[in-house]
Formats: C-alpha cells, structure tokens, sequence
C-alpha cells in the first residue's frame, strides 16, 4: 500500500488552513514587476475559501469571481497593448497589491546549463555588458531548480522578478539576456524571460506525461516513480564525497601540506596546465596537491587580487600563504577567485592546491587562464609546480543493491514542478538550449524533440507556439580524420525537429571551445536566437538561419546538394577551399571530399570513390575547420546523407 510522501502532507495542509482563514493567495509567478503578454487574454488566479468572493482590481476596470469547491478561482484580463506600469490589486478577506506591473511579450527560456548560466559566470567576458545593462523594461524569473513525480504541481517555491540593471543583471540567463535585449532594441516593447532550466538534465524530464503517448516504456516509468512504496525501497544513489580528510596524507600529518611552514619532501615536477594521467601518473583517482613557491613583487603586497586557475577536474581547493582562498565542488565553473586584502607578501609566497579527481583525467584543463592578477600587475602562473599525492581512491566493486534515482532527471519531473504550473499563462515563445545529456542517446533525441514541441504547444494552448532552439556547439577533441560522433548525430537529431512548422534552430558549429562544454560566448547564441524570433515571431523579412541541407543528387562520380537559407550566397567564410565534407560508398566508409561552390549547391567528389552514395559535412564532436556560410554570415548546419534523405532532384 503506497503511503503519503511527507510533502504531500505538508502541502495539504497548508492549502487547508489558507482556506480556513480566508487568506487569498497567488501563484508564485504572479508578483510585483511581472510582465505580461501584451494582444493576449491574460489569466489571473489564485487560492481562496471555498465560495471566498474575490475582486480583481486592474487598469481602471474590477473583476469578480468566486473561489470553487477545491478553493481555486480565476479571472481572465481583455487582450493590451504593450505598457506599463500598471499596479493591481486582489481583495477578499485579505487584500493584496502588486505594482510595477508590464504588458509586453514573454519569453519562456528552458534546457540545461547553457541556458541556466548567468552573467554572473562570465563576468569576464561580459564585464562591460553588465556595467552599463540599463533596460529595467527586461526582467527576469529563475526558477529555482524542484521536481514533482506524481504529476502537474499547482505552483511552485521560490522566485522573483528582476529588472535588467547593472548587478541587478548578473543572475540572467546570459543567452536569454541577449536575445532580450536584441528584441527589446529593435521595438522597446518590455521582455518578459521565464527561466525554467536545470544544469544537467535530459529532454525526458521537461515533457509533460500527455506527451510520452508515443512512448509506452516511458510511460510504465512515470508510473512506477508515482509508487511512493517502490522509491522509498530504493537505496539512495551516492554521489562521490568530496571529503577524505581522514584518509588524505595532506591533511593528516604533523603539519598540513598547504601550510608555509611545511617543508616538502620527495614531492615530483608537474606541469600546469595539463592531467596528471598524461605527465606520468597513470590511472589514478584520488588527492594530488600541488604547490609552489612565488616570488611577488613590493607593488602586490597587501592588495586585493584575483587568481584564475582556469578549470579543474574535479574538485580544488586554493591556499595562499596557508589561507583558504576559495574551492569549487565540481568540474564545470571557471576558478576565478578573489584574493583578499593583506594576504599577498613581497617576496616568497606559498600557492597551494588540494584536486580531488573521481572518474576520468584529473588535474588542470589545458588553454585556460592560469594568473594572479592585480590592478596594475599581472604573474602568470603556468608552468612546472611541484606535486604530491596524498590519497588514493581504491576502486569500489559494483554493488550489487539496487541505486536510487536522480528525480531531477526523471521523466516529467521538471515539468511538472517548473513548467506546468504557469501552462495557462500566454507566452511570445520559447527558447530551449539542451541536448548535451542526450547525447549518449542520440538518435532518440529527434523523436523527443518533436514530442516536447507538440507537448508545450498542447499545454500552452498555442499550435502554432514560435519553438526557437540551439543546436549543439563544436565540443572535445579536434577530429582531422572523418569519424563516428554521437554529437554530431544529436546535432542531425536537432536538425529533423525543423520538420515541425513555426521552429528555427540556431546552428553554434563555430561558438563552442574544446575543453569546455559551456562555451564563454553566449552573445552570439542569444543574438541568432533573437534572429531566429525576428522571422518567426515578429514577421520580419530577413535571413535568419544559415544553409541548411534541402535536397541532392548523384551525378556520375559528385554528389550535388541544394541548400535552404543561402541568403544572398553561399561563401566559404575564410575565403579558402571548402572543408569538413566527407565522402562514401555503398561501404559507408568516408573519407575526406573535395568541395566547390556552384551557385546556390555544393559539388563533393573524391577520386577514392567512383561511385559514391553518402556525404557528410563537419560531423564530428569538434570539426576542424566548418566554413560553409551564407554571404550574410550564418554557418551550414552539419548534416549527413543517410536513408532518410532520398534523392530529390
């Protein structure tokens, strides 16, 4: 017999004594600074009393209404034109106001974390953006990351609007705040971004139930994580502790090995950036510490600093001169930390990093920022440090227990807590940045891309609802021979959902960075998102989209393929021979093709292959050189000719 989750509980009781006390309430999303989609019937609802008479105050005009047996009620505002401020007010036993209120158009922002990093993450890069962001007509609304398996929540906890205005703008989406102010510049009509995603997580987990329809063994998995019973047997998944003090030789001895008074011995020469896996250390997961002596400058001593130490894999933690400085828990962020005033020294001082590593290469990604820095000085900090391991993680045999499940990554349980409680609300469109946690499942990716756009279309009442997406950047090892690649296979995955009216995706070939899957450039993603929205949701007359494969034929020895959006041509961006085509028989073995422009159509040929069949263009995790653009300086799209794309000319 399943019993009540104690949320469930809470939240019921809750809802009980909101009723009982006659306290009217809003969903979280509704709140001052709001904005609100101008030519639109605009919902407004709440919780009441059961039969509470509630009154809704707004722009001159009042609503009445009354709350039903299960406490809800609702009132729908007539279809505005883009404005504001407005303030409004709901009454009934209790009386609450809203102010700052904007009609304009709303964005709903979600994927993982290409679309959930912030400004704030690339404060480097965006430095200038974020001091002189002025746009308090742009706002913003993260969601804070919840699940719900048992199905569509009525609301959720946490959140608040705020407006695009230096600091204030650092907790942006950096993509979403680029496409908004893009759109907001072109027609000063308020932005509204509802930012709905979560670093690390699949597509499965943002489709409603309704649309897993198509897919049964989906759906007995919604199902069986609706048994209460059934989770709570299972064990829960562990993730690696960061913490082995116990064990770490670093931590445990007379003196602790970030210490300056520590003196090192038998420590080996290592050079950073770099893995310790390729400088001599094989295969080991564990504790390594790194450190060195520096010798700063009078013109340092006392300031305030910053130091970045690029990225590391997976965790560190910093000491300068025996302090902690500052530590990260995992793998992904830049290491950009702040030095504190009276710390540095003239002369000799101790740096000192503690890297903990669990799966894989661990130590310092290579072509990255290694430096301290100050206002007027600059110590570069690559190079040969010295190094000591201090732990090893002995390998743990698979268990044999049953592993819980991460409920973030589960299906429907981001919708249903994230998304499902605003389904009412109308929305310009959506822009949707994921696909990375796909990728080991590529070739489903198409069909569930499709469902997620018929499914928000559903559940947002709007068929034709503008789906604007971003494709895969290049990412990981260069590849110079043709290859196998599952990233390239979801980017074909992404490229079929265009089948689908009223989408556009934007093509990122050229946007990515080998050692980083969250590339710093998020300026130009969210430029041709907002592109992308210029077309298909304001009617421009533009190019928004760079080539996409249309159609080819075989002629003779060449394959000749005709291309959708060549703009006014098709070009190859550095002026030289096209690259990254790839060639094959019926064998499907490639190997690298010549390519030529011919008019709108790319001509691709190789005298290893008389009688060819198949083509591919920058299919690889990284191509090396992608230089197929229109004139107006949109990138190709990777594609391949498989036996999906018959002949058709």
């Amino acid at each position: 017999m399943m019993k009540p989750r104690p949320i469930f509980t809470f939240l019921t009781l809750f809802f009980c004594l909101s009723f009982l006390f006659g306290e009217v309430r809003l969903p979280q999303i509704i709140q001052d600074g709001m904005v609100l989609q101008r030519d639109a019937t605009i919902p407004i609802w709440g919780w009441a009393s059961v039969g509470e008479r509630v009154k809704v105050q707004f722009d001159g005009k009042r609503y009445v209404t009354r709350a039903a047996e299960n406490g809800s009620w609702r009132i729908e505002l007539p279809p505005m034109k883009a404005g504001g401020p407005y303030s409004m007010v709901i009454l009934g036993e209790n009386t609450i106001e809203l102010h700052d209120i904007l009609i304009g158009d709303v964005w709903l922002c979600s994927g993982q974390s290409n679309m959930v990093h912030q400004l704030n993450i690339h404060d480097v890069t965006y430095a200038e953006d974020i001091a002189t962001a002025n746009y308090p007509e742009i706002r913003h609304f993260k969601i804070p990351t919840q699940t719900d398996l048992d199905g569509p929540a009525a609301d959720f906890e946490g959140g608040n609007w705020q407006q695009a205005v230096s600091e204030d703008v650092r907790p942006f989406s950096a993509v979403a705040y680029f496409f908004a102010v893009q759109i907001y510049e072109k027609y000063g009509v308020p932005i509204g971004l509802i930012n709905a995603s979560v670093g690390g997580t699949p597509i499965e987990a943002w489709i409603s139930e309704q649309g897993f329809q198509d897919f049964p063994e989906v759906l007995s998995t919604i199902a069986q994580n609706r048994d209460t019973a059934y989770l709570n047997s299972l064990s829960q998944g562990q993730s690696p502790s960061t913490s082995h003090e116990s064990a770490d030789k670093g931590l445990t001895g007379p003196e602790p090995w970030y210490s300056p008074d520590y003196s090192p011995k038998n420590w080996r020469r290592m050079n950073i950036p770099g893995y310790w896996e390729d400088q001599g250390v094989r295969d080991l997961n564990g504790v390594v510490w790194y450190r060195r002596e520096i010798d700063l400058p009078p013109s340092m001593a006392g300031k305030p600093a910053r130091i970045f130490l690029g990225r590391i894999i997976d965790a560190d933690q910093l000491f300068i001169n025996g302090t902690e400085v500052g530590k990260t828990t995992y793998q992904y962020p830049q290491r950009r930390y702040n030095v504190p005033a009276g710390l540095l020294k003239a002369g000799r001082n101790v740096f000192v990093v503690r890297v903990s590593n669990y799966q894989g290469k661990g130590g310092f990604v290579p072509d990255k920022p290694y430096c301290l820095f100050t206002e007027n000085d600059t110590v570069d900090l690559k190079g040969y440090w010295q190094y000591k391991v201090g732990e090893v993680f002995v390998p743990q045999a698979p268990s044999t227990a049953s592993q819980g499940i991460n409920r973030q990554n589960q299906p429907t349980a981001l919708y249903n807590a994230m998304v499902a409680p605003y389904h009412d609300w109308p929305i310009r469109g959506v822009l949707w940045y994921q696909g990375e946690s796909n990728t080991g499942r590529p070739a489903e990716y198409a069909d569930l891309m499709k469902a997620l756009i018929d499914d928000w279309r559903l559940q947002f009442r709007d068929p034709d609802l503008p789906f604007i997406y971003a494709q895969l950047p290049n990412y990981m090892s260069v590849s110079y021979l043709p290859t196998e690649s599952n990233w390239a296979e979801l980017r074909e995955s992404q490229l079929k959902a265009l089948s689908l009216p009223h989408t556009a995706m934007t093509v990122n070939i050229d946007l990515g960075e080998w050692n980083d899957i969250h590339p710093d450039n998020k300026k130009d993603v969210g430029e041709r998102m907002a592109l992308a929205a210029l077309k298909l949701a304001y009617g421009e007359n533009l190019v928004y989209s760079g080539p996409m494969y249309q159609s080819h034929r075989i002629v003779e020895d060449s394959i000749i393929i005709s291309f959708a959006h060549v703009g006014s041509g098709l070009i190859a961006l550095d002026g030289e021979t096209l690259s990254e085509f790839a060639i094959a028989g019926e064998d499907g073995k490639f190997v690298w093709a010549n390519a030529r422009i011919r008019g709108d159509q790319v001509v691709v040929w190789s005298e290893a292959i008389p009688d060819p069949k198949y083509v591919r263009y920058a299919w690889a995790d990284n191509p090396d050189n992608p230089n197929l653009y229109n004139r107006e300086g949109l990138p190709a799209s990777p594609f391949q000719l498989d036996e999906d794309k018959e002949n058709t000319q």
